[in-house]
């Protein structure tokens, strides 16, 4: 098992190796792919598809001096393999291991963490300006690989106008698999399917090239002729226009499977003087037959196990908050015709199939370009329709000017829906999701909730569909839950928290799902001995001053709980509401994400290790609050909450 690939230590390992022995490393990298699926759910479809990729990129290259960025990141496995990390390769997206991304912390050969997509091309130029200016008689080589999903990225666009301006050596390899993480969507799709179906191109011939190039101007009705004229003669030769009107030698389309066909092209690219876009056609999922035939299932799988031909998947767990959100859209969906759902390429993420399925019209993927998911749920709201915006907290930063402009300046009842905020487990820090708070809070009009379980996230989607202004909901990757209280649900109303139980010793405020572990946390202090109340905050914007001031102001101890930054966070905003109303904080503290990005690892793992489950919470609280009633003092600021 692993003849080869055990004994590549470094790229230059690969090549002492003939062709063949290339073909067998593969296969072999392909294989280990598959044992690590059947011990964690990791990005694998995507991997698979570039391992030749890999393989040829690493034989032409010599990336210990040249320079190569991944676009979004999630397909690394087999350059990490490549790279020096062959005995780690298990630990991979385990807490201690090693990422599911680039991450310069552990090799040489990974420049950027990368992990959003559509930023590649820039990065990659900024390194090829930077090094020709100072280091101009050391040349190196500079290569972006982005994906065909994220080409729809304007951000591409805008690397790609500056890099044909400036004429520098760049090499971008188009790798189109027909997929982001479910099929891709847009014009720019439509474009690469035409190409993919053309005869390869390498540009304009030379000699054609040099005709036209000879032909004389004579007066602007011959100019305008000649132009027209030329243009003809291009899109005769077929394919690439779009890239070389941009300033860009296209080359393509090209097997990405075929490790010699790679390696031959990308020495063409590498060496021609100027920008070059370099297609390559992948199959996701390529040398696993079930992946392949349905690669957006088999993105990020469950682990699961290969026997007798049959694959079994480990069970799931339970319902999600994901599913929440899309069981209510759903309903609602039916009972309002003007409700509609936007998404960026997340359509599997956020399980909205049956939402595409049965409401094809008022269901919109619009890609990865969240900026224009947004600003185009703004136009849809001013047409007078309900929009709801369903993507992932960590990318809904990328619409930060959208949400600002389009929507809150505006006052428009959009609704932004932020899944997976907070701890995201083994995606790491690219992907948790803990701004969220911090970066909404300060815009006018807008409304930010937090639902404390199941049945709140439920309501709120029912509320903001009907409220008329621009609205926010953000709720994590978990299993839902519901939690039972000895008082009665209270039903949602703008800016009102939830009084959950009342204790004489002091009170946890819990912002968002972390109810269920502050109220466990109240049980554990109740058997030390104290008497602890619990709040569901509910809403960070408006905030609840009348009962949480109150809270502050009687309180003993006081302890806010977040699963989100501290920094300007829905604590900060309970301490800013009490200054304001000269309240004395001294008895607050605030439990959270402190100022660093935080690793991978489990979900359960990460919260203990930031003290936000239900040990870390109650020792929060007695470490703040009861230090006094420890030690039989007493406080002349105590009360009851």
């Amino acid at each position: 098992m692993d003849e080869l690939l055990s004994q590549i230590r470094s790229p230059g390992d690969l090549r002492e190796l003939s062709q063949p022995q290339l073909t067998q490393l593969a296969g072999e990298m392909r294989e280990a792919l598959c044992r690590l699926v059947s011990t964690r759910s990791a990005h694998f479809a995507s991997n698979l598809g570039v391992v030749e990729l890999s393989l040829a990129l690493h034989t032409t290259f010599d990336f210990s001096h040249d320079r190569l960025i991944w676009d979004t990141g999630h397909q690394v496995y087999p350059h990490k393999m490549l790279t020096g990390r062959y005995d780690e390769f298990h630990t991979i997206r385990a807490k201690g291991g090693l990422m599911g991304y680039p991450n310069p912390a552990e090799s040489p050969y990974d420049l950027f963490m990368t992990g959003h997509a559509g930023c590649s091309v820039s990065t990659a130029l900024g390194l090829r300006c930077g090094d020709d200016h100072l280091a101009p008689d050391q040349p190196r080589h500079v290569v972006a690989v982005i994906g065909d999903g994220a080409f729809s990225c304007g951000t591409v666009f805008e690397g790609m106008n500056n890099a044909g301006g400036l004429k520098k050596e760049l090499t971008v390899v188009l790798n189109d698999n027909m997929m982001s993480i479910c099929p891709r969507v847009g014009s720019m799709g439509d474009y690469l399917d035409r190409l993919r179906m053309t005869p390869f191109y390498t540009g304009l011939k030379n000699e054609v090239q040099r005709i036209l190039n000879k032909m004389p101007v004579v007066g602007d009705p011959v100019e305008r002729f000649l132009s027209q004229f030329k243009d003809a003669v291009k899109a005769g030769l077929l394919g690439g226009m779009l890239f070389e009107g941009l300033g860009f030698r296209y080359i393509g389309p090209v097997d990405g499977h075929n490790i010699a066909q790679l390696q031959k092209y990308l020495r063409m690219a590498r060496d021609f003087e100027g920008p070059v876009v370099l297609h390559v056609v992948t199959e996701k999922g390529h040398g696993f037959t079930p992946a392949a035939e349905d690669p957006t299932s088999f993105h990020a799988p469950a682990p699961f196990v290969q026997a007798n031909g049959s694959l079994s998947f480990k069970k799931k767990t339970g319902r999600s908050y994901t599913e929440v959100v899309r069981d209510t859209l759903f309903d609602v969906m039916h009972r309002d015709q003007r409700v509609a759902v936007i998404t960026a390429a997340m359509c599997q993420g956020n399980k909205l199939e049956p939402v595409r399925e049965k409401f094809p019209e008022r269901f919109f993927d619009v890609g990865i370009c969240e900026s224009h998911a947004v600003a185009f749920a703004a136009g849809l709201a001013r047409s007078g329709m309900k929009p709801v915006v369903d993507i992932y907290s960590t990318f809904m930063q990328r619409a930060y000017d959208q949400i600002f402009q389009e929507v809150s300046l505006q006052n428009l009842p959009v609704v932004l829906l932020m899944d997976r905020a907070g701890l995201t487990g083994p995606d790491g820090p690219t992907h948790h999701g803990m701004f969220d708070l911090t970066y909404l809070r300060p815009l006018p009009n807008l409304v930010v909730m937090a639902p404390g379980d199941a049945a709140d996230l439920e309501a709120m989607v029912r509320f903001a569909l009907t409220y008329e202004r621009p609205t926010a909901i953000r709720y994590p990757k978990a299993v839902a839950n519901t939690v039972e209280t000895e008082l009665e649900r209270s039903p949602i109303e703008p800016g009102v928290s939830e009084i959950v139980s009342v204790g004489e010793d002091g009170t946890i405020v819990a912002c968002g799902t972390v109810l269920s572990d502050c109220l466990a946390a109240a049980r554990l202090l109740s058997e030390q001995g104290l008497d602890v109340g619990v709040i569901n905050a509910r809403f960070v914007k408006p905030l609840d001053a009348e009962t949480l001031l109150d809270a502050v102001e009687r309180s003993p101890a006081l302890l806010t709980v977040e699963e989100g930054m501290l920094a300007g966070g829905f604590g900060s905003a309970l301490l800013e509401a009490a200054n304001a109303a000269g309240l004395d904080t001294s008895r607050v503290r605030r439990l959270g994400v402190p100022d660093r990005f935080v690793e991978h690892g489990s979900r359960a793992e990460l919260l203990a290790d930031l003290g936000l489950d239900p040990p870390g919470i109650a020792s929060a609280f007695r470490e703040k609050g009861v230090r006094t009633i420890f030690s039989g003092e007493t406080s002349e600021n105590q009360g009851t909450c």
